[in-house]
């Protein structure tokens, strides 16, 4: 069964039908976009449903439905919790600590998480505990940062020092110095700490190697993609595009349009190409990820993405834009022929350019010459074959 294409371009292709010219068929849209009529069609009748224009369940209903499922189950485990602790603290003889009470709820079927977070009580202690006994050592360590973490959490301006004075207080005594190393291992200093100096703008290191080298060749489809971001002015405010570019035929295999430019906007366009190429029959696996040092592309999101897909970063040199000229190159057709023809009123106009211009002209009627004048997805068909494609 092929796989669903990414919600944004779905969004994108309704956008520009519902904005077509008098006289233009859905068929043609569908075309431009490379889907089938029905599937346009369908498209259009879930977004009018989404907008409130004809009846039916919308998926943040379902969604808000299927939220209200969980967050009962989660009640009901939670006060299984609390009813099952009340029990276990009557008891006599009671042990020194609650692991086993977590135990016992794991077996019936109640999360860990849940258990820790009604009894308020952390969750490496306690796997530590179930992996084996807890020493005299480990539990007076435990004891004094918890005296220390109640004086934190009671007044967070306090520096070491003081949290050392109420920890005393509260029957935990210790050096000075053991304060220190437990409050610096857990992060807990005074609100009023020392400002966090920038990096003077300075670009952070690669996270990847220059696997391309200037070398902007590929033999079959999703050998090497290049990615980078663009932004425009509207009225509105900037709008910022990160496109991915596959080598081999130059089409752009996803992309993501977003009015901020945080690492969640290469995320998305990474999702988006490695969606759309597995709705064409593709594996993108082992395919090469090559972009700038942009704090989007080093971002921890970004590179756990590359992961999950089994994808290959790449990075060129700082202020060397010949590192990544293939994609530059693009971007420069994309700003002759769509950002700089005219002023934006509005984020959405420009949007509906971009993606129509990609989709109907730049995919399917301009030719290149590097392709033997043939168009990005002609080029694609003709030189790929299904051996290639189940690859």
């Amino acid at each position: 069964m092929p796989k669903p294409y990414p919600q944004e371009f779905r969004d994108d292709v309704v956008r520009v039908a519902r904005n077509r010219e008098p006289g233009q068929h859905l068929k043609q849209i569908a075309a431009d976009f490379g889907i089938s009529e029905s599937c346009l069609t369908n498209w259009m009748a879930k977004a009018d449903v989404e907008d409130g224009t004809k009846p039916g369940v919308t998926a943040a209903e379902n969604a808000e439905l299927r939220e209200a499922r969980k967050r009962i189950r989660l009640l009901e485990q939670e006060n299984e919790v609390l009813r099952r602790a009340a029990a276990y603290l009557s008891q006599a003889n009671l042990p020194k600590v609650m692991y086993p009470l977590v135990r016992e709820l794991a077996e019936d079927g109640i999360p860990v998480t849940v258990t820790c977070r009604v009894l308020k009580i952390a969750r490496q202690p306690y796997y530590r505990w179930l992996a084996g006994p807890v020493t005299e050592r480990d539990l007076v360590e435990a004891h004094r940062a918890n005296a220390l973490f109640d004086a934190h959490r009671d007044d967070p301006e306090f520096g070491y020092r003081f949290l050392l004075d109420e920890a005393v207080e509260a029957g935990q005594d210790m050096a000075s110095r053991t304060a220190w190393r437990i409050c610096s291992s857990n992060g807990w200093w005074s609100a009023f700490g020392k400002p966090k100096r920038g990096k003077n703008g300075r670009t952070g290191p690669p996270v990847h190697d220059d696997l391309v080298e200037r070398d902007f060749t590929a033999e079959v489809p999703n050998e090497l993609w290049l990615t980078d971001i663009t932004e425009h002015r509207t009225a509105e405010g900037k709008l910022y595009l990160c496109a991915i570019k596959d080598v081999f035929s130059n089409r752009i295999v996803g992309y993501s349009i977003d009015s901020r430019m945080k690492s969640r906007l290469a995320v998305a366009a990474l999702d988006s190409a490695v969606a759309r190429r597995a709705a064409e029959g593709y594996s993108a696996a082992g395919c090469i990820v090559h972009s700038d040092r942009g704090s989007q592309f080093r971002s921890r999101k970004f590179v756990h993405a590359l992961n999950r897909y089994g994808l290959v970063g790449s990075m060129g040199r700082v202020g060397a834009a010949g590192d990544n000229a293939a994609m530059e190159s693009f971007f420069s057709l994309l700003q002759k022929n769509v950002l700089d023809r005219q002023s934006w009123a509005t984020r959405q106009d420009l949007r509906i350019a971009i993606v129509t211009w990609v989709e109907r002209t730049y995919h399917r009627r301009r030719r290149q010459d590097a392709l033997g004048r043939l168009t990005p997805i002609e080029y694609e068909t003709i030189m790929t074959t299904p051996a290639t494609q189940a690859a």
